[in-house]
């Protein structure tokens, strides 16, 4: 019978698995095939839709499979623009943000509202409608450039910040002309739709992220992580909409108050982006091409008539807009000309609004025929402006991206700070080696693909239970880090002392860094202590961390870091604090420095260059900053940058450290980090970070930390 209706085909397609594997067979094809020629496959995926849709060959219909994966596609990349946004840069830019949101909503608005006026002749109400459409856009080539690597760019922060503008006060005058067109516009409805969208954005930017946070800490399960975030997705698309705004805001702030419960190089955040953008974002794409109609632009010259005014307020308006925003604050050409390609593609909030329009009926003809609020001419040409606008946005992203691409990676190799790197996990304790390989992708640089390693002594008597547990151990280190799209290099090791089996690694792998974890239960043991001083430090020019982690990193909310006075005239100071830099920047907590004054100016002067979320608090004595450290609040950790006796940073209430952390913090996170205090001179060049005799000299560091 299978075989019988297969063979018995009749369009459009209704079997379900003939559907999805034509689906499938397209979102595979397009990004290979249209990559050969240069043509960004997000415009194949469109095209490919309307090819097989109703309107074109009638091969899928789109049915509510279809919608529905779609719409799910739509949320997924309004979720990933407020994800990956950059928390610290958007509070930088949000000024920046403010006044491209008012401009890409003004400058097409005010054009859309004159050509309806003026040329089409529309009413007050209608001709509103008609412009607000051009002020909305859709992140449509935001994967384009999240996947080149600079989502974090100024240019693309002030886009993204602005979209949510922009958005919201297109829809929200979309609620506004609905409810006149209805005639049920006063003070109520005024009062109704400011108080709904007040709580709904409380709820969700509030409630949400300690739902978030205790959710992350009681659940290690992966898969249901990931399906709790669908379902914050979802329930905040829902919410939006009982707010009387569109689902697509919902899911933006979905997007802004999961930011720092899903750091950007999580196992999570990697489930995150592959499923989206390899299923969900693609169907949705197929299905905007599948409302795509050619035929209806030979059918009437109004129609031409009315899509050439939408194409010239729409584009030429976000092309007015980008100008006057890079102008205003100084950018470059490429990010002037990325800032249009990303805000010039109308799908989404601009689809909505259409249909929307579409079906209020305001009266009827004398012959019976509905008088409608937008009519079908607009409706047509929103099509014609969905096709084209698209097309550009993604021409115009994926060149300007590229180029913004290719300048910094010039940036950082002309400037010298590709500073080596190679992280050892020195492995022992199973509960241990998921939390040390998270702190290892946490802390290490974005370009730094390979240079991981996992290690495990062995007794060199090769007991079978001890090569067993090695293997174990350092199969799980390379599944987790597998998780997170990290190569890690597994090093099994025999030897009869397990210090001297590490230090000998270090020697051969020419380890930077050196990651030991504690367990949770003995803490900062005596035996540990004294492996600690009298094996592990001995190495001169290996940066030494020490952690506990009594919960899961995401959920940290700020760290407190403690660096004693001198600190920043060791040669290991620049190469320890960068990696509570890429902390800051790859988890968004925020980072509060407790320091000399003198080396809080050096830090300031970093953040203007490498921003992230910090705060500076002088710290006149030690045990000021011990005090502090015992006060820690729930969801916070410590960072304690130590040093060796006989270091200029050393200090003799160092050795209390360990009776601290076991009194106070054996139910909080810590991070002892212990900086080299001098490096081979075969390498001094490749470590050349913290040498300097002017401390103030920052210049490598700042590359080297935006690389």
């Amino acid at each position: 019978m299978t075989l019988l209706s297969i063979h018995n085909l009749s369009l459009p397609i209704e079997d379900p698995i003939l559907k999805f594997l034509l689906v499938l067979i397209i979102i595979l094809a397009a990004p290979l095939l249209l990559n050969k020629i240069k043509v960004p496959h997000l415009l194949g995926l469109i095209i490919a839709g309307a090819v097989i849709g109703p309107n074109g060959f009638n091969v899928l219909a789109r049915d509510s499979s279809i919608v529905v994966t779609g719409t799910t596609g739509l949320l997924y990349i309004m979720f990933l623009a407020g994800l990956e946004i950059d928390m610290g840069d958007f509070k930088k830019n949000k000024w920046k943000s403010l006044t491209f949101g008012v401009y890409t909503f003004v400058v097409p608005f005010v054009l859309g509202y004159l050509g309806g006026i003026y040329i089409l002749n529309f009413s007050v109400l209608t001709s509103i409608l008609f412009a607000s459409l051009f002020s909305s856009h859709t992140l449509i080539a935001y994967p384009l450039v999240s996947k080149l690597g600079i989502a974090k760019n100024s240019a693309v922060n002030i886009t993204v910040g602005g979209t949510m503008i922009t958005d919201v006060l297109a829809l929200l005058v979309l609620a506004i002309i609905v409810g006149m067109s209805q005639g049920d516009v006063g003070t109520e409805f005024w009062l109704k739709l400011s108080i709904s969208f007040i709580v709904f954005a409380v709820v969700v930017l509030v409630i949400f992220p300690m739902i978030g946070r205790w959710f992350f800490k009681k659940v290690d399960d992966k898969i249901s992580q990931y399906i709790f975030v669908l379902v914050m997705i979802y329930l905040a698309a829902l919410l939006a909409e009982l707010a009387g705004v569109e689902a697509i805001i919902g899911a933006f702030f979905a997007g802004l108050a999961l930011n720092r419960l899903i750091p950007h190089t999580s196992s999570l955040m990697n489930r995150v982006e592959f499923v989206g953008n390899a299923i969900f974002i693609p169907f949705f794409l197929i299905s905007v091409g599948m409302l795509i109609d050619f035929k209806v632009f030979f059918k009437s010259w109004e129609t031409l008539e009315v899509a050439g005014i939408m194409l010239v307020a729409s584009i030429g308006g976000k092309y007015l807009s980008a100008i006057a925003t890079q102008k205003t604050f100084r950018l470059s050409k490429d990010e002037g000309k990325l800032i249009f390609g990303l805000s010039s593609a109308s799908a989404a909030a601009t689809l909505a609004s259409v249909m929307v329009g579409y079906n209020i009926i305001l009266s009827e003809t004398e012959t019976g025929e509905p008088i409608r609020l937008l009519n079908e001419h607009v409706l047509n040409g929103s099509i014609l402006l969905i096709l084209i606008s698209c097309t550009i946005s993604s021409f115009i992203s994926m060149a300007s991206a590229q180029k913004i691409a290719e300048q910094d990676n010039e940036e950082t190799v002309s400037g010298n700070s590709h500073e080596q790197e190679n992280i050892l996990l020195a492995l022992n304790y199973e509960a241990t080696v998921d939390r040390m390989v998270n702190l290892g992708i946490l802390i290490k640089a974005h370009s730094n693909t390979e240079n991981l390693f996992a290690l495990n002594v062995i007794n060199e008597d090769k007991n079978e239970s001890s090569v067993k547990n090695a293997d174990k151990l350092l199969h799980q280190a390379t599944d987790a880090a597998a998780a997170a799209d990290v190569k890690i290099q597994s090093l099994k090791r025999y030897d009869n002392d397990v210090i001297n089996g590490v230090n000998n690694v270090i020697k051969e792998q020419n380890i930077t860094d050196l990651i030991i974890g504690l367990e949770d239960e003995k803490g900062f043991s005596p035996s540990f202590a004294y492996n600690l001083y009298n094996g592990y430090l001995q190495s001169d020019d290996v940066n030494v961390l020490v952690y506990h982690a009594a919960q899961p990193l995401s959920t940290i909310k700020r760290y407190a870091v403690m660096i004693p006075e001198n600190a920043h005239k060791e040669a290991g100071f620049f190469h320890a604090l960068l990696r509570v830099w890429n902390m800051a920047r790859n988890s968004g907590a925020t980072i509060t420095f407790y320091a000399t004054e003198e080396i809080l100016d050096i830090l300031q002067k970093i953040i203007k260059k490498a921003n992230i979320e910090a705060e500076f608090i002088i710290m006149n004595t030690w045990k000021d900053g011990e005090k502090t450290a015992t006060q820690l609040k729930d969801n916070e950790a410590l960072i304690v940058f130590m040093a060796k006796r006989g270091m200029r940073s050393y200090i003799p209430q160092m050795r209390l450290i360990p009776e601290l952390m076991n009194k106070y913090l054996h139910d909080k996170n810590y991070l002892l980090i212990f900086p080299f205090s001098e490096f081979d001179s075969t390498n001094s060049e490749k470590r050349s970070v913290g040498n300097h005799d002017d401390f103030m000299e920052i210049g490598n560091v700042i590359k080297k930390i935006f690389k």
